[in-house]
């Protein structure tokens, strides 16, 4: 059974992190504000922190929980020895957590109403929904996520000799929260904003070319998870993904498994291979 958290907002490193916020705020919409050397991007249903730091880093990710209850039901189930304070706290509420990945990836639980922005003149909704990292062992993550954490898993993807090569876990109902890709560095692949449908798909791709901003992957149909997508470029070379018509799981859902090829990442055409 899913955790019922959903993703809340990401904290990127950037080497230029006024440029790279200005990028997102142009991009998808959001409004900027600056709280203690992080730049803190809001929208409807959309969030995104950024400060100094190595390019393609992730910093943390927040996870949030409808309420208080939950979130503490939550943390009763969590190792105790995983459990740590989160980075910048006076983002949070005092009951929030942190844990580490055995990649250093560093995760945030919290609990809360999520933003409540006006939506931006002229674009259609678009939620923070999942994001993805990158690994040399993503074998080595998957317990960490499914059995430690709690993450229920939806897809795997092997190679020929049954290595694991990708994976795929929820939190909730929508496919994936969270994907896993094998590759050779420990890195921050990208993240991804849920839109309604197909026309609102197209307009956001439409914005993006009001932008001269061209799509760095896409318009295409991942295989786990059936959605439709494209991704940009930000200004340090991570993705950043417009993503609609994700599977929702059934409960009792079995777990898939997939080729490790590029028909499986895009049921269209091409693929970005991480490794």
């Amino acid at each position: 059974m899913e955790i019922g958290a959903v993703l809340d907002h990401l904290h990127l490193a950037a080497p230029a992190p006024e440029l790279s916020a200005r990028f997102y705020a142009a991009h998808f919409g959001m409004s900027v504000t600056v709280q203690d050397e992080v730049w803190v991007l809001t929208g409807p249903a959309r969030k995104l922190a950024i400060s100094a730091g190595m390019a393609n880093q992730l910093k943390y990710a927040a996870w949030r929980f409808a309420d208080r209850a939950a979130l503490l039901a939550y943390r009763a189930r969590v190792p105790s020895a995983l459990l740590g304070a989160p980075p910048h706290p006076a983002l949070f509420e005092a009951e929030a957590f942190a844990v580490a990945d055995p990649d250093g990836n560093r995760t945030v639980f919290t609990a809360g109403r999520g933003g409540m922005a006006q939506e931006s003149a002229g674009l259609p909704a678009a939620m923070t929904q999942h994001f993805a990292l990158r690994s040399p062992d993503p074998a080595r993550l998957l317990p960490f996520y499914r059995d430690q954490l709690g993450f229920t898993l939806s897809d795997r993807v092997e190679d020929d000799t049954g290595v694991l090569r990708a994976c795929f876990l929820r939190t909730d109902r929508m496919h994936h929260a969270l994907a896993l890709f094998g590759a050779p560095l420990v890195r921050f692949d990208h993240q991804s904003f849920e839109t309604p449908g197909w026309t609102d798909l197209r307009d956001w791709a439409d914005h993006m070319a009001a932008l001269k901003t061209p799509m760095a992957w896409g318009v295409g149909r991942h295989g786990p998870g059936n959605d439709v997508f494209f991704m940009v470029a930000d200004p340090d070379g991570n993705l950043a993904e417009i993503s609609s018509e994700i599977e929702v799981c059934q409960p009792g859902r079995t777990v898939g498994l997939w080729p490790h090829e590029e028909r499986t990442l895009n049921l269209w055409g091409r693929a970005i291979m991480r490794s």
